[in-house]
């Protein structure tokens, strides 16, 4: 679409909106109706580490919103020649699970707690142990349940509980629901209802601990809405806090807020059965949408659901860039030291790109890249660490392709129970992130690491906020096609896209690398497998 027609779009207000808080960035994308990106503005923040709670405050949210808006709304102005005062519809996603509980008074209770935080165990034992459903430390019941279990008076004054993406979008249309997917990371859905489990609720609710108090489970939760639906609208209140200028009319239409798993597969286009897509950033995941049940529970995949209610399996872990990201810093600090001026990316890429004369097994090389707990390998708190033995081989090339292997060390340890024990098979797997922002390093590196093809798209790098963007279109559409056959049809009927294979010596090298990683693990990480590994 050429300038002119995009600039008459925008004035006639057929443009979407998509809004994505992330772990390092608050990101709005504005779309026409080809899909293409109008214009784009972000906000970097960073999540702090506040009396044992890893949190954001929620001041900064609306800073970092108003920021990415505002910097879209002079772009537009600046590119197109046009003001933007309306906007056809409008998506919020973001970083999913977490826990932000308000009272009648629509107060918070306490400061946002978010996936990043593993202090929640008793509590997702006990209800996985419950509902025989895993419940993982991340979601908001466990969450709840924890701080219930822990007596922490603000329980009793809890009237909504809710996540990032549907605070945002409550305090933009007044209305308090969550897309499925993002409301999947809250409480478990039945795939028939497309609601939360009605029989799960009961037990809940029948816990004495529970029972005691006034409020009622399912009063308390935000409604459920599949993607395709309406939301609400974009309230008055709602469009000064997006532009505090007043610029912006109310009344643009609300897509179902998602998380950012949602998004990913929307951006991916990985919303089909044996279709699946990994997202690489602070944290990593893996999303497969399944075409039959698992064969069993497993405390290390997640069941949650596609923006539409199919069930996914989920590989979620809370570590994978901060500690390269760490490193790199080291070094742009050692650039810096010596008078060498180097662009971010072009150090990016020199790291990246020095891995290709590393060995295989990155020269017996360790590292463990936790700045937070990881739930998978069964550590509580944040210990980055990088360890070697006399014979090593301490070089540049190894050094980095250890941290590149580490990144992915986590997610391929869950993935292998997908892989190896439930035998998931999928037609496509595709990956986006940062980390493949380098072409083919990261990529194949983490084809090497699963031992499975992996794609780019053309369209991965738009990222969350694009996908929910396209959402926001979607919802305008009423649900008259299915969401699969809408991205296929509608979004990426012309994508373009590059697949790598496994490469046996890479496969080989990293095998080689996972034993030493795992042997320095506690024991009880390597539950269920040979210890005697320990020894190799």
């Amino acid at each position: 679409m050429n300038l002119r027609e995009t600039a008459t779009q925008i004035e006639n207000g057929q443009a979407s909106l998509g809004i994505e808080l992330g772990s390092t960035r608050i990101k709005a994308v504005l779309i026409n109706t080809d899909y293409e990106t109008i214009s784009s503005g972000s906000y970097t923040w960073e999540n702090q580490f506040k009396d044992g709670i890893w949190t954001y405050p929620l001041d900064q949210v609306w800073e970092g919103i108003q920021a990415a808006y505002s910097k879209i709304k002079a772009d537009v102005q600046s590119k197109y020649h046009v003001s933007l005062t309306k906007i056809s519809s409008i998506g919020v996603s973001a970083m999913m699970h977490g826990y932000l509980p308000f009272d009648k008074n629509d107060q918070l209770l306490v400061p946002f707690r978010t996936w990043r935080n593993n202090i929640t165990e008793e509590s997702a034992d006990k209800l996985t142990a419950l509902f025989d459903f895993n419940i993982p430390q991340r979601w908001s019941i466990a969450h709840l349940y924890q701080a219930i279990l822990n007596d922490e008076p603000h329980v009793k004054d809890v009237d909504f509980i809710t996540t990032l993406a549907g605070y945002v979008h409550w305090k933009l249309s007044g209305e308090k629901v969550l897309g499925v997917g993002d409301a999947s990371g809250v409480f478990p859905i039945d795939d028939q209802t497309l609601s939360y489990r009605q029989d799960f609720l009961d037990k809940f609710s029948a816990l004495p601990e529970v029972a005691k108090f006034p409020w009622k489970i399912d009063e308390i939760l935000p409604t459920a809405i599949i993607a395709g639906h309406g939301a609400g609208k974009l309230t008055d209140e709602g469009a000064k806090l997006l532009d505090p200028s007043g610029t912006l009319s109310a009344g643009s239409l609300m897509a179902p807020p998602e998380g950012d798993a949602g998004t990913g597969m929307v951006g991916t286009n990985s919303v089909r059965k044996r279709t699946g897509n990994i997202s690489v950033g602070t944290s990593a995941f893996s999303m497969n949408v399944l075409d039959k049940p698992l064969k069993k529970l497993h405390r290390d995949i997640d069941i949650v659901t596609t923006p539409t209610g199919e069930p996914v399996a989920m590989v979620h872990v809370n570590n994978c860039s901060s500690d390269i990201n760490a490193w790199v810093g080291l070094f742009r600090d050692f650039a810096d030291a010596i008078g060498a001026k180097i662009d971010t990316n072009t150090l990016y890429e020199t790291l990246f790109d020095s891995t290709v004369h590393s060995d295989p097994d990155a020269g017996g090389l360790i590292n463990y890249s936790y700045l937070s707990g990881e739930n998978i390998t069964k550590i509580q708190n944040g210990r980055p660490l990088f360890v070697r033995t006399s014979n090593s081989k301490m070089n540049l090339a190894n050094f980095f392709l250890t941290q590149l292997y580490a990144a992915f060390a986590p997610l391929k340890i869950g993935m292998d129970i997908l892989l190896n024990e439930e035998h998931v098979q999928t037609d496509v797997m595709i990956a986006q992130g940062g980390l493949f922002g380098t072409p083919v390093i990261g990529q194949q590196i983490l084809s090497n690491a699963l031992n499975i093809p992996i794609t780019i798209m053309n369209t991965a790098s738009e990222g969350g906020p694009w996908g929910m963007a396209v959402l926001a279109k979607y919802a305008e559409t009423g649900a008259k096609e299915s969401l699969a056959d809408f991205l296929d049809e509608e979004v990426f009927n012309d994508p373009e896209s590059m697949t790598l294979m496994p490469e046996p010596a890479g496969v080989k090298g990293y095998e080689s690398f996972i034993k030493r990683y795992q042997t320095g693990l506690p024991v009880e990480a390597l539950a269920g497998k040979d210890i005697s590994e320990r020894d190799e």
